[in-house]
């Protein structure tokens, strides 16, 4: 693998730095996105259940909001019904909706470097064939008595760029994609789960 790389020059060195942070970011979106961190899913349950009579005290919001992703947008609505107790529903809503358009930043996090590392490695890796193939052509000094043996290896050495881009590419692609998916998921999870709560959270409005 080594002496491939050497034989790829320079060019291949951009691809290696890509499917490195490409691993890195792979691992740290599954870690982050795993759903006992995002949505756990009977945590709306459990917030129905110990709100029924009564609103939570501080302590108790503070928790919820440590819990994960969607405990943090609960709490958020928790916190706006507390601290304001004659709150409207448009009011309680606008307090959701920003709690989740911060949750949906924080889950896409990063996610726009690996699909720009799965757009860029294929150009980079063409990059590096197009000067290996400059570098053999001009090395052969435009005659022709050239070695066609040495030819034809030169070219495969200079395919060597493609081919690694390629590997880069084409997991970094399939991952983005993969991560897309469930960030919409868990984005439709919270829209339900602040539907629930807004209609429960304004009986205590009208009881106050």
């Amino acid at each position: 693998m080594f002496s491939i790389i050497q034989a790829a020059g320079w060019p291949i060195w951009p691809l290696i730095l890509c499917s490195i942070i490409a691993l890195a970011l792979v691992i740290e979106r599954f870690s982050s996105l795993r759903t006992a961190r995002v949505a756990p899913p009977k945590l709306v349950d459990e917030v129905l259940t110990v709100t029924r009579s009564n609103l939570p005290s501080p302590d108790v919001v503070n928790k919820l909001a440590d819990n994960s992703v969607l405990g943090r947008v609960l709490a958020t609505g928790l916190r706006a019904v507390i601290n304001e107790p004659r709150i409207s529903e448009a009011n309680l809503r606008n307090a959701f909706e920003g709690a989740g358009r911060a949750a949906v930043h924080q889950m896409e996090r990063y996610l726009n470097t690996l699909g720009t590392i799965a757009a860029a490695a294929p150009l980079l890796g063409l990059l590096g064939t197009v000067i290996g193939m400059i570098q053999i052509f001009a090395s052969q000094g435009g005659g022709t008595g050239g070695n066609p043996t040495e030819l034809a290896h030169g070219i495969s050495v200079a395919l060597y760029n493609t081919a690694f881009a390629l590997m880069v590419a084409i997991p970094a692609l399939m991952f983005y994609r993969y991560f897309r998916g469930k960030v919409d998921e868990y984005v439709l999870d919270l829209e339900q789960a602040a539907e629930r709560m807004v209609p429960h959270l304004m009986r205590f409005t009208a009881q106050r």
